[in-house]
């Protein structure tokens, strides 16, 4: 009886994780370059008498759905949407570079160069810093160039180019913060090839017919889970009723 018990609460378990996540990618349907996370829901056996009979479930996210959204026209100079499987590399709270698809930028009171979470975009050698009063521009290889106010005949100098990274055949993980990073540690190389299309920004990957379907799901797999203690309750006290007759 107990194997039944345990077997249906880790499904339930497993049922409340998957659910955290399709509330997660139904709340991010609107957010700019968002990437739905995937849950990984596996079977695990315990090893060694008596519990090897009991088979648990395991659930957890370890990916994200790199499939690209709809490109939006906006017509700002400073909005960029990645053209390919590109990532845009920035700085993450702990100093360390992390990776996104949301391409909102403006310049911070400080001249910083951020998306619309505040993230510092990271170029090929740091940080990118606007000079105060310049009108930057973007290039479609992510190379930013400002005009000098004092030359207007003078050509634009360059102030960085936005680090585009590939991350095709390097493990990376998606963080509780929305963030790319490599699993273990360091960076991603620089996609050469990557481009970015200037006045447009990328939507969610988000399909949110899909995420209601997968929320009625898990609800209706959880209830089925949670109705099997009740079974097994009704078999425990079956079974005494029996015991008590004999």
């Amino acid at each position: 009886m107990d194997r039944l018990i345990y077997t249906a609460l880790s499904g339930m378990r497993a049922s409340m994780d998957r659910q955290r996540v399709v509330a997660s990618n139904m709340a991010n349907a609107n957010t700019l370059g968002f990437r739905a996370e995937l849950l990984d829901q596996r079977p695990v056996t315990l090893k060694g008498m008596p519990d090897e009979a009991r088979a648990m479930q395991t659930a957890a996210v370890r990916g994200a759905d790199m499939a690209q959204g709809e490109f939006i026209e906006t017509g700002k100079a400073l909005d960029i949407a990645i053209a390919n499987e590109a990532l845009m590399a920035v700085q993450a709270e702990d100093g360390t570079e992390a990776y996104t698809r949301r391409g909102d930028l403006s310049i911070s009171a400080t001249g910083l160069l951020v998306n619309g979470d505040g993230r510092t975009v990271m170029g090929d050698t740091g940080p990118i810093t606007i000079p105060p009063g310049a009108n930057p521009q973007i290039s479609p290889d992510g190379t930013i160039t400002v005009a000098n106010l004092a030359a207007p005949d003078a050509p634009p100098a360059e102030v960085g180019r936005i680090k585009l990274a590939t991350w095709q055949g390097s493990p990376i993980a998606k963080g509780l913060d929305g963030l790319f990073r490599v699993e273990g540690g360091g960076i991603l190389p620089t996609d050469e090839e990557a481009t970015v299309q200037v006045g447009a920004l990328e939507q969610s990957n988000v399909k949110s017919t899909e995420v209601l379907v997968d929320m009625i799901d898990a609800q209706r797999l959880f209830a089925m889970r949670s109705k099997l203690l009740s079974t097994a309750k009704d078999l425990d006290q079956s079974g005494a009723q029996l015991m008590r007759l004999g």
